[in-house]
């Protein structure tokens, strides 16, 4: 092979080496320009879903924020919640953290940290709190079991209640699903509601 022939591949190999980086350098704009118009138009997207159509009625106003209450710094722990002692014969709704929030009303969503056991011998068989996240649902009106919809109906928001609740406010005496029979005891903090 010639010199001159070495210095010709050479040049050829520099310039395919060149032309990869320029075609490089243009995929990395083309992403970054893609990346900034899909941005802009996700805002526009957004800002026109917000927006009322011209001529259209004027949209209600966002519902109101939850109620809070300040948070006592015992809700921010798990709570130890033992087993009773003696016969659940109706629904006792203990308060142990008193809350300075306004009272549930029926048909709010609550915000709240719970843990559920059997009555009998504290066996834990429920908690938003090994999950990581407080639950949210409504109160009082016939989705939850009907101990948490009587009992926890007029409790102060930032309160932790206890709830010992019989098995025919329960899930029964014979529950199936995985779901503990008989009577139950309950830990709630009420964190907030709307």
């Amino acid at each position: 092979m010639s010199v001159q022939d070495k210095t010709a591949g050479k040049r050829r190999g520099q310039a395919l080496t060149g032309a990869l980086a320029g075609v490089a350098v243009i995929a990395v704009l083309v992403a970054v320009f893609v990346g900034i118009k899909m941005s802009d138009d996700d805002e526009k997207q957004s800002a026109a879903a917000t927006a009322p159509a011209a001529g259209a009625p004027a949209q209600p106003a966002p519902s109101a924020p939850p109620a809070q209450a300040p948070v006592d710094p015992a809700l921010q722990k798990k709570p130890v919640v033992e087993a009773g002692s003696g016969d659940v014969t109706k629904l006792v709704v203990k308060q142990l953290i008193a809350g300075k929030g306004p009272k549930l009303a029926a048909g709010q969503t609550i915000r709240a940290h719970y843990v559920g056991v059997t009555y009998a011998d504290g066996k834990q068989f429920d908690s938003s709190w090994d999950r990581g996240e407080p639950a949210e649902f409504p109160v009082g009106v016939g989705q939850l079991i009907k101990g948490w919809d009587q009992g926890l109906v007029g409790v102060p928001v930032g309160s932790r209640v206890q709830l010992d609740i019989p098995a025919d406010l329960a899930y029964g005496e014979n529950a199936t699903g995985g779901r503990p029979a008989g009577d139950l005891r309950f830990v709630v903090d009420v964190l907030a509601a709307q």
